[in-house]
C-alpha cells in the first residue's frame, strides 16, 4: 500500500521536475533570451513576489472553475440519463448537442458576455458549456452498455426501475462517468480563462497575464501559465481522488485476485 502511494505521488512529482529540468536545459543550453523564455526560477519568482496580488485572482479563477464544473457535471449527468432512458429525447437532443460543441468556445464567449453581462455568470456558463458534453456522452455510453443480464436478474427478483438504476446501472457506468468528469476537469480551467478574457471588466488572472504580456514581462507570463496549469492539475487529481473513494470495489476485486493467485501458487 505504501509503495503504491509513493508511486502515485512520486511519479507526477518526478515528471514535473523533469519538465522543469528540460526547460532549464533548453533556455541555458540554447542561450535563449530572457524576454523570449525566462528560466524556471525567474517564472516562479515572478509569481511568489506578487503573491498578495495574485492570490485573490487565483481564488476568483478557482471559484469560476468550481461553479461551472459542478453545474456542467450535474447537467451532463442528468442529460445523459434522460437520453439513455428516453430514446426519443436522445434522437432529438443529441444532434443539437453535437452542433453546439462545433461552435468554438472562444467565439462563443463574447456572445455570452453581450447577453449575460461582464460578471461571473458568463464565465460559469462557458465552463459549464465545456464540461457537460464529455460527461453527457460518457454517461450515455456507460448506461447503454450495462450488462442486460444483471438488469433482467433484478427484474426477476422484483426490483423496481429506480432501485435497478441506483444499485446496478449507476455503479456499472461509473468508469465512463469518471472518464468524462476527468476530461471536464482538465478543460474547466481553460473555459474559466477564456471567460475572463472575454469578460474583461475588473481584475482576473487572465487579464493579469495579458497585462504582463503587453508590458513584456515574460517571467510573469510564464509564471501565471504555471499557476493556471497547476489549478487544472489539482482539480483533475481531486476528481481522481473522488473516483478512488467512491469506487472501492474496483480495488477490492484486484486485491482479491492477487490474494487468490498467491494462495494458489505453491511456491508463494
Amino acid at each position: 500500500m505504501r509503495r503504491r502511494v509513493l508511486l502515485n505521488v512520486g511519479v507526477p512529482i518526478l515528471s514535473l521536475l523533469l519538465v522543469l529540468g528540460v526547460w532549464q536545459l533548453i533556455v541555458v543550453g540554447g542561450h535563449v533570451a530572457s524576454y523570449i523564455a525566462p528560466r524556471p526560477r525567474a517564472a516562479i519568482t515572478a509569481v511568489t513576489s506578487q503573491w498578495s496580488t495574485l492570490w485573490p485572482l487565483i481564488l476568483g479563477t478557482i471559484r469560476e472553475t468550481i461553479y461551472g464544473y459542478l453545474l456542467g457535471a450535474v447537467l451532463g449527468f442528468a442529460l445523459g440519463v434522460v437520453m439513455a432512458k428516453i430514446p426519443v429525447v436522445q434522437r432529438l437532443v443529441y444532434p443539437v448537442i453535437l452542433v453546439s460543441q462545433a461552435v468554438p468556445v472562444i467565439a462563443l464567449a463574447p456572445v455570452l458576455v453581450i447577453i449575460l453581462g461582464f460578471g461571473i455568470v458568463p464565465k460559469i456558463v462557458i465552463v459549464t458549456w465545456i464540461v457537460f458534453f464529455p460527461v453527457t456522452v460518457n454517461v450515455l455510453d456507460g448506461l447503454g452498455h450495462v450488462d442486460p443480464d444483471l438488469k433482467n436478474l433484478a427484474r426477476v427478483y422484483g426490483a423496481s426501475r429506480w432501485r435497478t438504476f441506483v444499485q446496478i446501472e449507476v455503479p456499472a457506468s461509473t468508469t465512463p462517468l469518471f472518464s468524462g468528469l476527468k476530461i471536464g476537469a482538465i478543460y474547466a480551467v481553460t473555459g474559466a480563462i477564456i471567460g475572463e478574457l472575454a469578460a474583461s471588466e475588473g481584475n482576473s488572472l487572465a487579464l493579469y497575464q495579458e497585462h504582463a504580456n503587453s508590458n513584456l514581462n515574460t517571467a510573469a507570463v510564464y509564471g501565471t501559465t504555471i499557476v493556471m496549469t497547476l489549478i487544472g492539475i489539482a482539480w483533475f487529481l481531486l476528481v481522481v481522488g473522488l473516483e478512488v473513494w467512491s469506487t472501492p470495489w474496483q480495488r477490492r476485486s484486484v486485491a482479491r485476485r492477487r490474494w487468490r493467485r498467491g494462495a494458489d501458487d505453491p511456491t508463494g
